[in-house]
């Protein structure tokens, strides 16, 4: 399978250059076409309960008779309740927003006469909103809390416990100058959660419901150049809506778009390229142009492609320019405009472990009567991309195994409220870590991740859906996904489809269609045909928990992506005769049947943990589900840190490292999780997070951590020991000694006294000392690789808690509002030693023009608001998350105090 026909570039909605007039002729004055945040300055207001909210609702909704959300992971999906409307609703007059992506015009949808909630308080200039709470975007409702307690809550451990239900409403006025008379104007949402409706002066000018989507309204019928102008958004969040946290609220980025009537369209550019190579590239250009007039326009469009610096500045003159296309536009239509052009001895974007991942600018430029209007600028990146059924991912010629992770979209205790730096520390932990690849599970991300991924080379799985008809949840997507899956597939791709990161489309996880036979096969087809006519530069996936080889689903596909099938699910072990989906490792059974496509384990393992937690005995295999005897303590809610043990349809990594080195032709696969996410937290309901990240949710290291880096660094010296040795109620019991490292063996030593050297053996990535019997002290261990020493790693004894110490990420930070430093809070003995057991109680306060956004300790039993100045420590560790105030630069004073140990006082500098 070859892909090598794309550039695959990212376009940055971003339009710099000035626009004069439509018509020369009538004598208009140069205007600038802008695109504007409209983060600052917005009131909110959330109704208390869902019987005082208003009734402006998008449809109806199914009752919710049970709204525990404890079901199984991979529990069959269920046949969608069918209902009557008995009200006036205002789905009518929402539909049409997305008529730009249903393809067929006899399937657009004609705006109603009417205008729903025009005498509705809340959409009035004259409202007096001065009670409502003041915030900026993005923003999550529901991050603060407090957490619900208990099993019969409104909202359980599946969606994290968290008041992420109800209605919404934001506010927020716009000043439109009376020079913006005749342009075009647009509000653009990254995303909101969800059912969004948009009114502007008091008429409903459109909305998008589902909630991962990004979208825009068209406000200029209803915008008052030179004056002041009311916007107001109305949320409608469901219970029972969502597998995991969804987050609350305008969590994205919104923009004010401005543009002459002739201009580029929505995400208008498609950049593709032929012939890739380091000598030479052919760069093909799409460019779709929008008229916006009541009358037929002759227009030309031109571009110039710049070479980007490391960050992300032009290098000088343009390294290449395509050739002016004419192009007459219809009234109210739009066309669109092709040109190529070679460039000479290309920069060629390349993946992690790569240094440097080059960009390119492309800024296109569209004139009428030979005067510019509007410029555009689309970024993107030059590689040649394959798909080999036999040797993988092929990028630029060579191989990249898939070193993957499963990414949700929240950011720990920052909720679902989108923040650049937080995303980028999750991703330079995971690219330290040896992961070159983020499936966005199970939603389309911020655009913002895909520019971070674009920039750092991490390859990337966009996904789009959870599920089609049938439903996972009473009031999941299944509700909108007849009405609405064309145009959010197709804004997915048309937003996404220049990104150098993303290689491959997947457009279901887990659906319950799996089990339909050729009824969901049918509609599988429809999604794939679907992509394929925006894209065809990249293949198309959806991934499978349980069709099988001589299904009909899997054949729709280009790539066979698997969810623990490869490694068998329930299989032998200690799993046999577990209740549940069922199969024997089936990497074999689809290469045979599918000999032409590519395969992938797009989920693997679910290994469960909690950091620096350790219980007793130790399974002596390699792979166990938890349980109260073996791994888990339900009374505590925290699972052993042996990483050996896994939900009931997973496996350790241990066992899925075996099952993919035995299956070389696979193409890598993609750990379930990265980081813990707030929601779906088995095998514990009543905690607020899950255990399956590699990395905590507070974004501590786990154990796994460093398996995982052993086996993907194979050339990077490392030696890792477990558990801590604080362990004074063992004294003589047996406490097993396990090494992670990237050597093929290693000696023991616990104080001074040899317990043996250890080499791995076929299967093996990890070294066991299973009959270590406890005694304080020291233990050290030196691995070697090919008989010569390589790396080594101690753990200690500890004294006990005595004092503090802080470490930020970044002690510099800007003062821009958003900008963040994560400090690191460590409980220590007196020799400076962390406390691996500690778990005392901290207290933080701050000084200076910053603020303590945040605090959390990677504990998912803890419901401790995240708002709290105060949390205990976790086995030693807690974080605070820092925000500078924006103004000029200063000094920020962190101060942690624990009642018996000695304080710490940290500085952080505002820039």
């Amino acid at each position: 399978m070859k892909y090598s026909a794309c550039i695959l570039s990212r376009s940055r909605r971003t339009t710099l250059l000035l626009w004069l007039t439509l018509l020369a002729a009538t004598g208009a004055v140069a205007q600038t076409r802008q695109r504007l945040p409209l983060n600052a300055g917005w009131k909110f207001y959330r109704y208390p309960t869902a019987a005082a909210a208003d009734s402006l609702a998008y449809d109806l909704r199914p009752e919710v008779k049970d709204e525990k959300d404890d079901k199984p992971a991979d529990a069959r999906p269920t046949e969608a309740v069918q209902l009557a409307a008995t009200r006036t609703l205002l789905k009518p007059w929402i539909l049409p927003t997305g008529n730009d992506f249903l393809n067929d015009p006899a399937r657009r949808h004609t705006r109603p006469a009417g205008n729903p909630g025009k005498n509705f308080p809340f959409v009035q200039a004259t409202f007096n909103d001065r009670s409502w709470q003041s915030v900026d975007l993005p923003h999550d409702w529901a991050i603060q809390g407090p957490f619900y307690k208990g099993w019969n809550t409104e909202i359980g451990g599946g969606m994290g416990r968290l008041p992420v239900q109800g209605v919404a409403w934001y506010r927020r006025p716009l000043h439109i100058p009376a020079s913006d008379k005749g342009k075009s104007i647009f509000l653009e949402v990254d995303g909101a959660m969800s059912y969004a409706l948009v009114w502007i002066n008091g008429h409903l000018a459109g909305g998008w419901p589902y909630g991962y989507t990004s979208w825009r309204v068209d406000l200029t019928p209803y915008v008052i150049p030179g004056g002041t102008n009311q916007l107001a958004i109305r949320l409608d969040n469901p219970p029972a809506s969502s597998r995991w946290y969804p987050g609350g609220g305008i969590y994205r980025n919104v923009w004010l778009t401005k543009t002459a009537p002739v201009h580029v369209g929505q995400w208008g550019t498609i950049i593709s390229s032929r012939h890739v190579s380091r000598s030479a590239a052919t760069v093909d250009l799409k460019v779709v142009v929008a008229n916006t007039t009541a009358a037929a326009t002759n227009a030309a469009v031109s571009t110039d492609i710049y070479l980007l610096d490391a960050r992300g500045r032009k290098t000088g003159a343009p390294v290449a320019r395509l050739p002016q296309q004419p192009l007459r536009i219809g009234a109210g239509g739009r066309d669109t405009v092709s040109a190529s052009v070679t460039l000479k001895n290309p920069q060629l974007w390349q993946p992690l472990p790569a240094a440097t991942h080059p960009l390119y600018l492309a800024a296109t430029t569209v004139s009428v009567g030979g005067r510019p209007v509007d410029t555009y600028e689309t970024v993107f990146g030059l590689r040649d991309l394959r798909f080999d059924p036999e040797k993988g991912v092929l990028v630029n010629g060579e191989r990249v195994e898939l070193k993957g992770v499963n990414q949700h979209h929240d950011l720990g205790a920052l909720g679902a409220a989108f923040n650049v730096r937080a995303a980028e520390r999750q991703l330079e932990l995971l690219r330290e870590m040896g992961c070159n690849a983020i499936r966005m599970a199970h939603n389309p991300p911020d655009p913002q991740l895909l520019e971070l991924t674009d920039r750092m080379g991490f390859l990337v799985i966009d996904e789009i859906f959870d599920n089609w008809e049938l439903k996972k949840t009473p009031l999941d997507f299944h509700l909108v996904f007849p009405d609405w899956h064309e145009q959010d597939l197709r804004a997915l791709v048309r937003r996404d489809r220049n990104h150098p990161s993303v290689i491959l489309w997947s457009f279901g996880n887990e659906v319950g269609e799996q089990y339909t036979d050729e009824k969901g096969a049918a509609l599988a087809r429809r999604l794939h045909t679907i992509i394929k006519e925006e894209d065809t530069t990249r293949p198309t996936t959806v991934s499978m928990n349980y069709a099988k080889p001589h299904m009909p689903l899997p054949a729709v596909v280009d790539v066979i992506s698997l969810n623990y099938q490869g490694e068998g699910i329930r299989n032998g072990g200690a799993y046999a005769g577990l209740k549940g989906i069922t199969t024997p490792p089936l990497f074999p059974a689809f290469h045979q049947q599918f000999p032409q496509k590519l395969i992938l384990s797009s989920e693997n393992a679910s290994a469960l943990s909690s950091r620096g937690e350790y219980f007793f005995p130790v399974y002596p295999g390699n792979s166990a589900p938890v349980r109260d005897t073996m791994g888990g303590d339900s009374k505590s809610q925290q699972v052993s840190a042996y990483e050996l043990y896994s939900v009931d349809f997973g496996a350790s990594a241990d066992k899925v490292f075996a099952t993919m080195d035995q299956h070389p032709y696979v193409a890598g696969g993609f750990v379930w999780t990265g980081w813990d996410y707030l929601g779906e937290p088995t095998p514990y309901y009543l905690s607020r997070s899950s255990y399956s990240g590699i990395i905590d949710l507070a974004g501590f290291k786990k154990d796994r951590f460093w398996l995982y880096q052993s086996h993907w660094r194979p050339d990077l010296p490392m030696a890792h020991l477990l558990p801590h040795w604080n362990w004074p109620n063992r004294q003589g019991q047996v406490t097993p000694v396990h090494l992670f490292t990237s050597g093929d063996e290693a000696e023991l030593f616990l104080n001074g006294k040899s317990l043996g050297r250890k080499k791995k053996g076929p299967g093996e990535y990890r070294l066991r000392w299973d009959e270590v019997r406890y005694e304080p002290g020291a233990l050290k261990a030196i691995a070697y690789k090919n008989g010569k020493k390589w790396a080594e790693d101690a753990v200690k004894t500890t004294g006990e808690a005595a004092g503090l110490a802080l470490a930020a990420d970044r002690p510099d930070i800007a003062a821009d509002g958003r900008d963040l430093s994560f400090v690191t809070v460590r409980v220590t003995d007196k020799n400076g030693f962390t406390v691996p057991n500690a778990k005392n109680l901290l207290r933080f306060s701050l000084e200076g023009p910053g603020e303590i956004v945040a605090t959390d300790n990677g504990d998912a039993a803890s419901l401790v608001s995240f708002a709290a100045p105060e949390r205990k420590a976790f086995n030693g560790l807690c974080l605070v998350i820092v925000r500078a105030k924006p103004g000029p630069p200063g000094t920020i004073r962190l101060k942690a105090a624990s009642e018996g140990l000695a304080p710490a006082t940290l500085i952080i500098h505002r820039k």
